[in-house]
């Protein structure tokens, strides 16, 4: 087992791709902290797979810190991962401050402030760590309806190449991953979204998106968990500030 007796917080872990990747790092053997800001599905989802579930409201310092606390006090930890985003789309001439404000919250602040926490803990320890950020292909370019997620996600890319050349010297490597369209609940989402601006009928969305991955299929958050183990293991020790398409061939970079 490649994770054996490390210590991971995976955020937004109370369903979707998060609850697959704290699945998947149960089987590589590490021990495992759901955290998410519905603690009730959370606790629901870390009793049905046998692991530990905290409060985390990334946009909450204090949230943050009580969350590194229960880390520390369960023996540390070695690896985070950044999961926890939402998405929206508008037309330039819709978008709110308030959309703007709540996605660069959640995705671009609590990404950040959530890696500083982490990063503190791993330096204090004093055995270095993984951090994996999780980026979107949507971070690699913009799209029409997409401006503020796609900036929000380019953040993510920047922040980690930044953190990455900072924590190293730490031995903590700051790596990311950026996928491309994962079918799921979120994507149900998303194509409501287009449903709306686009007015297309539920569903064609996806439909269009999926026949167009060269790989031949929308992605699967399962699709995402080689990557996700690889970077939180010792063969991944030489790699630093990196983003990496996870997506099927959508995107070349």
């Amino acid at each position: 087992m490649r994770l054996q007796g490390k210590r991971a917080l995976i955020t937004g872990a109370a369903r979707g791709i998060g609850r697959v990747f704290a699945e998947s790092y149960l089987r590589e053997g590490a021990h495992v902290t759901i955290g998410d800001i519905n603690l009730e599905g959370a606790q629901k989802t870390a009793a049905e797979i046998g692991c530990a579930a905290v409060h985390l409201d990334v946009t909450s310092q204090a949230s943050i810190d009580a969350a590194m606390a229960s880390m520390r006090a369960g023996g540390g930890i070695d690896i985070l991962i950044n999961n926890a985003a939402i998405f929206t789309a508008a037309p330039i001439d819709e978008i709110t401050r308030n959309d703007y404000d709540r996605v660069f919250a959640i995705n671009v602040a609590g990404t950040l402030f959530t890696l500083q926490a982490a990063a503190k803990e791993m330096i204090a320890q004093g055995r270095g760590g993984k951090i994996i950020n999780m980026a979107s292909q949507a971070g690699r370019r913009g799209e029409s309806l997409v401006a503020v997620y796609c900036a929000s996600k380019a953040a993510v890319i920047s922040l980690t190449q930044s953190a990455g050349l900072n924590l190293i010297a730490h031995g903590i490597n700051v790596n990311a991953i950026a996928p491309g369209v994962v079918d799921g609940e979120h994507w149900d989402g998303v194509d409501a979204f287009f449903a709306k601006y686009e007015q297309k009928p539920l569903g064609q969305k996806k439909k269009e998106v999926g026949a167009s991955v060269p790989f031949g299929r929308m992605g699967t958050a399962a699709d995402l968990t080689g990557m996700a183990i690889f970077l939180a293991t010792p063969e991944a020790d030489y790699i630093v500030a990196q983003t990496y398409n996870v997506d099927g061939g959508n995107w070349m970079s």
